[in-house]
């Protein structure tokens, strides 16, 4: 179904539909309703070339990727937040723009952006903990929203994050109640924001016990299965090895796993695991019981709230920048369990 067909089967002009389905101010509710209505009965969607001419605007949001080895964004986890993000774009009539880019060259593809006109926002992900790429993105004039958010920034702009410090200090208070006093924090790359919380959490509830965090047992780097694999390996020869790991990806706690398993000790009896879960669409965390105990906040739920959050600072020009904090919940699976008697 074409606009016209769409304007003859309510009656009206196709301007003021066009003008309906667009968000115009001078279109009534109870007209912009009754479009609304029938066009998704019809599975009309608007021509996003003729919305562009409409509303002055590209009606695409660019996503702009670096290539280096270590970066955040070579991680699965991207493709449930693009999922998320492109569900929202989709509904309110947007295309998603993606640049992948060699590091050194992200300032000139977001200028490249801002030039040609093709997008009406950029999303940052992964920002680290004094990143440049925001400040550069407040220059070029861009709306903008950031994935998690940079401590070290201290203007405003808009952010969806996880509170990762509340989350990792949970978890931790979780295995100190039972009765664990070697927790290992297997981190992500602490020069990112969400790890440099995440250690902060974790530390702020050892030392509300009075427990002086070992720096044996603090780990930080690319979160693979054989990152947490090592780690439990290495940390296992200690002389007083942990009888607790926190991980920040569920994928490296795979590795954690394998490593506990292959020594012949029970996972959730001799050592217990707590993780940090994307909820990921293609790798669940068990069925009716999850295998891990977990900070659970879905990434592909967090893609959808910061597009709409996009959405909304591009059509609405001049508003002050937007902020939402998720809460992780805390679930308790099968790798928990009181910290073994060791002698």
């Amino acid at each position: 179904m074409n606009l016209k067909q769409l304007s003859t089967l309510l009656g009206l002009s196709q301007t003021t539909v066009s003008r309906a389905l667009n968000g115009y101010p001078e279109v009534s509710e109870a007209t912009r309703q009754r479009v609304m209505q029938v066009a998704d009965q019809h599975n009309y969607r608007p021509n996003t070339r003729a919305k562009a001419l409409a509303t002055g605007r590209a009606m695409a949001i660019g996503h702009v990727i670096p290539l280096s080895t270590q970066h955040e964004m070579m991680n699965p986890i991207f493709g449930d937040f693009i999922a998320g993000a492109g569900e929202s774009y989709s509904t309110a009539g947007y295309d998603m723009v993606l640049s992948l880019v060699a590091d050194e060259d992200q300032s000139r593809a977001y200028h490249d952006m801002a030039a040609k006109r093709n997008v009406d926002g950029i999303v940052l992900h992964a920002p680290k903990m004094q990143d440049a790429r925001i400040t550069l993105l407040q220059q070029i004039g861009l709306p903008f929203a950031v994935h998690g958010r940079a401590t070290d920034i201290a203007g405003p702009y808009s952010w969806l994050d996880v509170n990762n410090t509340s989350a990792f200090q949970r978890a931790t208070d979780f295995l100190l109640d039972l009765g664990h006093r070697r927790i290992c924090l297997v981190n992500g790359q602490e020069s990112m924001d969400f790890a440099f919380r995440r250690r902060r959490g974790y530390e702020a509830a050892l030392q509300a016990r009075d427990i002086a965090p070992d720096p044996a047992l603090l780990f930080a780097g690319e979160m693979t299965e054989v990152y947490g694999y090592d780690t439990v390996r290495r940390t296992q020869l200690l002389e007083q090895p942990p009888t607790a790991y926190l991980v920040s990806s569920i994928i490296a706690a795979f590795g954690v796993r394998r490593a506990i398993e292959e020594a012949g000790l029970t996972m959730g009896r001799d050592i217990s695991v707590i993780t940090h879960d994307d909820d990921l669409s293609y790798l669940r965390n068990g069925a009716d019981v999850p295998v891990f105990t977990a900070t659970r906040s879905s990434v592909r739920h967090a893609g959808s709230r910061l597009a709409k959050l996009l959405i909304s600072q591009i059509e609405n020009p001049g508003a002050p920048p937007l902020t939402e904090l998720l809460e992780a919940e805390l679930t308790v699976g099968r790798s928990t369990g009181p910290a073994p008697n060791r002698i």
